[in-house]
């Protein structure tokens, strides 16, 4: 990977992120050029600088914070044409960590670690031994707009990140072509952060427990309600009515057991799909 590059790849992230944004659902907050607030902040402590809005931020600052703190930390300079650059975009727009466990997930059965997001010698050794990728950065951009879908932002900025997923994935699949590839355009909402903390919530199964529970519950009181039958037989007309009971009292409680178990493995079949989108299954 050369230098030059990492410059025609920051071009790009830029014209993505356009300039100032402060979107009130943007949980990135006041960000200038595609740098944070926070992330500014923490950069002027670092040089023992007062502390000032990001709007104020100088040209080498943001290339001091894009280089070492996204570009370095996805190793750019060590991945093939196209990938470094839809790695370290996805970095920009949702962290580094987020940004590498696509790339480890994507790799397949190349990469034998654990989806840790840490850029180390085994990815590095598996993206080496991948010899198609036009079709790794079509899974990683895949991987990627998975997981801004599950994201509770996703009914805001949803067409702006759709847009630059699209946009990111031509780009990087004609570098990996040895192709010129297009100049980056702004859409408006694909600048918001996209991070996993962000994530849409799980489905509870605490309705299911307890519709299963009330089932048991019923069908535990329709046997008791069956021996009392048996007792009173004698009795006809009241033998009779608590049959009756019975009857009733054992297809509610069935059908409430069973739709507690449909609902229990509806939610978990959703918590599954949540955390494989958001790339927090376990490695």
């Amino acid at each position: 990977m050369t230098a030059s590059r990492e410059q025609e790849s920051l071009a790009r992230v830029l014209a993505h992120e356009g300039g100032y944004s402060n979107h009130p659902a943007d949980p990135g907050g006041a960000t200038m050029k595609g740098i944070t607030q926070r992330i500014y902040d923490a950069y002027r402590r670092s040089k023992g600088l007062a502390l000032r809005s990001v709007k104020g931020i100088m040209g080498q600052e943001l290339f001091e914070i894009y280089d070492r703190q996204y570009w370095d930390a996805v190793k750019g300079d060590q991945l093939p044409a196209g990938v470094d650059y839809v790695v370290f975009d996805g970095a920009v727009n949702s962290g580094p960590k987020q940004s590498i466990i696509r790339l480890q997930r994507a790799l397949g059965p190349l990469y034998q670690g654990r989806l840790d997001g840490v850029l180390g010698l085994g990815t590095i050794a598996a993206v080496q031994a991948c010899n198609n990728h036009d079709a790794l950065i079509d899974r990683i951009c895949d991987l990627r707009l998975a997981f801004l879908q599950h994201l509770k932002t996703w009914p805001v900025f949803g067409p702006g990140w759709s847009s630059r997923v699209a946009e990111v994935r031509s780009i990087g699949q004609s570098w990996a072509s040895g192709l010129t590839p297009q100049i980056a355009s702004f859409v408006d909402g694909g600048q918001a952060k996209a991070f996993i903390g962000d994530a849409k919530v799980a489905p509870s199964t605490a309705p299911a427990d307890a519709a299963t529970g009330a089932g048991a519950g019923g069908l535990g009181v329709s046997g008791y309600l069956y021996d009392l039958q048996n007792q009173l037989s004698p009795f006809a007309y009241t033998s009779e009515w608590i049959g009756k009971v019975v009857v009733v009292l054992a297809i509610a409680s069935a059908l409430l057991a069973i739709g507690g178990l449909a609902w229990r493995w509806r939610a978990n079949r959703k918590a599954k799909h949540l955390l494989a989108a958001l790339g927090a299954e376990a490695a």
